[in-house]
C-alpha cells in the first residue's frame, strides 16, 4: 500500500464496459513524512474519497482484489481514507488538520 493525496478527477464517457460505474481519481504519492512527490497515478475509487483527501492506494495485481475492482481491468485502487498516521511515536498526519 502507498500513501497519497487525491488531487483530481477523471471523467471518461467512452470506456470498456467492465469499467462502467467506476470513479477515477488522480492521486499524488506522498512520503511517510507527508511530503508530496512528483509521482501520480489514476486510481479507481473504491471508498468514496474526494479531492484533497489523504488515502491509501494499491497498484498492480493488488488493485484488482477489492469488491469494487474484482475482475476489472484496473492497475490502481483507492482502498482507504486516512484519518491519522503515526511514525516513530510522532503523529505525521491527522485528518482534522491538527498535525
Amino acid at each position: 500500500m502507498l500513501i497519497g493525496k487525491v488531487v483530481g478527477t477523471i471523467v471518461a464517457t467512452q470506456k470498456d464496459e467492465k469499467l462502467d460505474g467506476l470513479r477515477f481519481m488522480v492521486v499524488r504519492q506522498m512520503t511517510v513524512d507527508g511530503k508530496d512527490t512528483n509521482s501520480y497515478v489514476v486510481a479507481v475509487d473504491a471508498v468514496g474519497s474526494g479531492v484533497g483527501e489523504t488515502v491509501l492506494y494499491a497498484t498492480g495485481s493488488s488493485a484488482r482484489q477489492t469488491t469494487v475492482t474484482d475482475k476489472r481491468p484496473c492497475d490502481a485502487v483507492i482502498m482507504a481514507i486516512v484519518d491519522t498516521w503515526e511514525v516513530d511515536g510522532e503523529v505525521r498526519y491527522q485528518k482534522d488538520g491538527e498535525s
